[in-house]
């Protein structure tokens, strides 16, 4: 099994990526809502931030991944050979120098 610190950063790492995957999502401009915007503002600026929703739902994406990751740690449904689209290594012994005596 894994130790729990691996299964900790490895929570940590998808929750960072999920945070950033989400925060687009439901994200609407002062234009798109009908707010008046302040002087100066960017036209892009977000009306509706609210990163407590996207901690929320990062902690849950974020748990869900790292479970499907351990889960497959343990029980090896895909592994680095399912996944090696290079082929496998050329064998040493091919690139050996004969013996010149």
């Amino acid at each position: 099994m894994m130790q729990w610190t691996s299964i900790l950063a490895i929570y940590v790492l998808f929750w960072v990526m999920s945070a950033f995957l989400l925060l687009p999502f439901g994200i609407k401009t002062h234009d798109e809502m009908g707010i008046e915007k302040t002087a100066g503002q960017a036209d892009s600026a977000p009306g509706n931030f609210r990163p407590g929703r996207v901690m929320v739902r990062a902690t849950v994406l974020a748990a869900v991944l790292t479970g499907i990751y351990v889960a497959n740690y343990a029980y090896g449904w895909i592994t680095p050979d399912d996944i090696n689209i290079f082929g496998n290594p050329p064998d040493p012994a091919d690139y050996r120098h004969p013996d010149p005596t």
